[in-house]
């Protein structure tokens, strides 16, 4: 009898072990990645279609009909062409079965190490810590938005309905320290969804209400070269156009968070082949609404193109309509800024970990029962910890620099040329092992190069912008 209760037990053993691992892990003994090309796409979507459409309308309006849709496009060409060069240092060797990066800056150590790994690090992280602080401003303007919107239409257009952004940017701040609690990227899949859903609708709007306004005037505003000088003086138009740069790089912004996307999909086919389809579907789709956005919204309002094409007030009416609109943004960066910050709070804990890895405190979870849910959530004081001081940082940097369009080209100029240009360009001439001066490294080298100057130029005109508007403005004080 004992050993006839003892054989199940034995043979149920060895079913076990007799399993393929291959089914619930991959090839690094992580769990099974499930990611494809849509939700790729969908992750891209999020981190691209951000508040930075929201002043393209306004970046044309500098430029003109012929520089503004030239330089947008001229962008969309870069960021497509440097993800390729990017997502093929997801695997180092092997594109296949090589060692897998699972950040930006392990591609960076596995492909240049050195300096470099160090410099890309701070340059990635800060620049993640700048868009959270964009994001902030930019949901707290939208917020401020719906509410003059309706005292605006309540009063009839008499009362100037000001009011300050500082509840609004608590109010946000406040639902990202619960928001990001959530553990890891691979688990905000659904909050990606949302927030591209959310984005399409307000783009959508603004596209809609541009169209309207065309059509109210029955011709296009603007000129071929962009606001003139008159209206503005030379100075002005010369660092309004280097601003627009920064701000059209801005909007495209997402290779900082690539590599990472990618570490979420499947394979086969390789993770690098499913990254270059999601990003062309991705930069084709931002780039089309783009193009319609800001050219209709120039169309609509010519000079007088307001800097956040929903909050600016060029539209009045319908004003539930832009109610609509104000609050698809507001959910769009709610996630938006879980996207791009979940890289930097992975780093942060990744290296407390393996710098303390005996301390209950940073590595012991904590289970949390949840009614109804399947599974406890796993609570980790030092993520609670960490993690809301650095959303209430961020909130408060944003209450006393609420300049939207001047934050905004600061860090599209700031990140464009390093991450998105320069480092995929290094690390791909180092993994193909491109020959110097051959006529390939010769064209990767002046593209790069290009950029800088580009970038440089952008940082100069919104630093020109930020010293302009800090001489009217008074932190904490400053209303709408």
């Amino acid at each position: 009898m004992g050993e006839g209760k003892g054989a199940p037990k034995q043979c149920f053993a060895i079913d076990v072990a007799q399993q393929d691992p291959s089914k619930f892990f991959d090839d690094d003994g992580r769990p099974k990645r499930t990611g494809n090309m849509w939700t790729a796409s969908a992750h891209i979507i999020t981190a691209v279609i951000g508040s930075g459409v929201l002043s393209l309308a306004w970046a044309i309006a500098q430029l003109g009909w012929i520089a503004g849709p030239a330089v947008m496009i001229l962008f969309a060409f870069v960021i497509y062409y440097t993800s390729t060069l990017l997502s093929d240092c997801y695997r180092s060797g092997d594109p296949v079965n090589g060692k897998r990066n699972y950040t930006y800056t392990d591609a960076v150590k596995a492909n240049l190490g050195g300096v470099h790994v160090q410099i890309c690090g701070w340059i990635q992280y800060l620049n993640l810590f700048g868009v959270a602080i964009g994001y902030t401003i930019a949901a707290s303007i939208s917020m401020m938005a719906i509410k003059r919107s309706n005292c605006f239409h309540k009063s009839g257009g008499k009362n100037p309905c000001h009011t300050s952004s500082n509840p609004y940017m608590i109010i946000f701040g406040i639902s990202e320290i619960i928001l990001s609690q959530i553990p890891d990227f691979d688990q905000i899949w659904w909050l990606s969804t949302v927030a591209a859903v959310m984005s399409f609708t307000y783009s959508t709007v603004g596209l809609s209400l541009g169209i309207g306004k065309v059509a109210e005037h029955g011709s296009f505003a603007g000129s071929l070269t962009g606001i003139s000088v008159g209206k503005v003086t030379e100075a002005q138009k010369i660092w309004r156009s280097l601003q627009a740069f920064g701000d059209i790089a801005f909007a495209y912004s997402y290779s900082i968070v690539l590599i990472e996307i990618q570490d979420t999909v499947k394979s086969p086919p390789s993770e690098a082949k499913t990254m270059k389809k999601a990003t062309l579907l991705s930069v084709a789709v931002t780039t089309t609404f783009y193009m319609l956005c800001g050219c209709m919204g120039y169309a609509a309002f010519g000079d007088h193109a307001p800097s956040n094409l929903l909050t600016g007030f060029g539209f009045y009416n319908p004003y539930w309509l832009l109610d609509i609109a104000n609050v698809a943004i507001v959910v769009h960066l709610v996630g938006a800024y879980q996207v791009f910050c979940q890289p930097l709070f992975a780093f942060i804990e990744k290296f407390a970990q393996s710098r303390w890895p005996d301390s209950d405190f940073i590595t012991k979870d904590i289970a949390v029962p949840i009614p109804f849910a399947v599974k406890p959530y796993n609570l980790n004081l030092f993520r609670l910890i960490w993690r809301t001081i650095f959303v209430i940082l961020t909130t408060v940097i944003s209450m006393l620099l609420p300049f939207f369009n001047d934050v905004v080209g600061i860090l599209g100029a700031f990140g464009f040329w390093p991450l998105t240009v320069y480092f995929p360009v290094e690390m791909y001439i180092a993994q193909k092992k491109i020959p110097k001066w051959s006529s390939r490294w010769v064209c990767l080298q002046i593209l790069s190069l290009c950029c800088l100057v580009i970038s440089i130029a952008a940082a100069a005109g919104s630093m020109a912008g930020v010293v302009l508007d800090l001489k009217a403005y008074k932190p904490f004080k400053s209303t709408y």
